[in-house]
């Protein structure tokens, strides 16, 4: 193998290990207490927040860098690594070593599929049916309200236990949005004020830990108008993430503006505890939920 050869092989070795480090980044499941630096690479590289999947851009960047880097490698050296590859074949050590970065290749690529594949599937488990159905026929989940422990605008640590025996309602906003948050949060009274017979609590989470401090929610919980029975909640950054991940809010943050993208997303919880139904925030659409409860 001639020293071309070698130094071709060696750069092929280098885009295939750097592309499994960028894929394992996006990719492997962030523990509930992982670092901060991490989290914000993964917004900022694949903006994937907290443990969910790469959005759009995010996946171009996945599957478009290593297939340029690779188009350019065989663009520049195609007889240098072809010969290479060949004088690997014609030895038994070689051969081994192909058969070997072979089956890493594949491993990696099962264990990329799966997690895509549970991320989606989670996913869809808790996010409305995209289907044109109407309120009266959601699917109905009954199962399990994923954790939720943060602290209110009154400092308390707020729970899901604490408002036993009443339906709660869940959704997610932010102080700095002016766009799809203040519909949310007026959506969400307007269904609880309709709801009033019932009696049930309303608890938006922040999507924005680093700017709606617990600090903060005072201020926030006045200007949404917020009554006794509604609930601002934030807390530090990997708390509020882990929330945001178990409830599958699917929102995603530009590190250099603050801006979050997010559905606008609802839960209603019954009196006993069990997350009911996922619904697009509309008052309308939480009202009649509330009746099949």
């Amino acid at each position: 193998m001639t020293r071309r050869e070698q130094t071709a092989l060696g750069a092929l070795a280098f885009v295939l290990a750097v592309t499994a480090v960028w894929w394992a980044l996006a990719l492997w499941p962030l523990p509930a207490d992982a670092p901060l630096w991490l989290v914000r690479t993964r917004a900022v590289c694949f903006g994937a927040l907290g443990d969910t999947l790469p959005n759009g851009a995010g996946w171009s960047v996945l599957i478009g860098e290593p297939a340029a880097m690779l188009a350019a490698l065989f663009v520049v050296w195609r007889e240098e690594v072809a010969g290479g590859l060949g004088a690997l074949a014609r030895t038994l050590a070689g051969r081994i070593a192909l058969g070997g970065a072979l089956a890493l290749v594949v491993l990696a690529l099962g264990l990329a599929t799966a997690r895509v594949a549970s991320a989606s599937a989670a996913r869809r488990t808790l996010t409305p049916d995209p289907r044109p159905l109407t309120p009266d026929t959601y699917p109905r989940l009954d199962r399990s309200a994923p954790p939720l422990s943060l602290v209110n605008q009154l400092g308390d640590t707020v729970t899901l236990a604490r408002f036993a025996g009443r339906p709660v309602i869940v959704t997610f906003a932010y102080a700095h949005c002016q766009t799809v948050c203040p519909i949310v949060v007026h959506e969400a009274l307007d269904a609880q004020r309709r709801l009033a017979a019932l009696g049930p609590e309303l608890v938006v989470v922040t999507l924005d830990p680093w700017r709606d401090t617990p600090a903060r929610l005072p201020t926030i919980a006045q200007g949404w108008g917020l009554g006794a029975h509604a609930h601002v909640l934030s807390g530090d950054t990997a708390a509020v993430q882990r929330v945001l991940r178990d409830w599958n809010a699917g929102a995603a943050r530009d590190p250099a503006t603050g801006e979050v993208a997010h559905p606008n997303l609802a839960y209603l919880v019954d009196a006993a505890g069990r997350l009911a139904f996922a619904a697009r925030g509309r008052a309308e659409d939480l009202v009649t939920l509330a009746g099949r409860l």
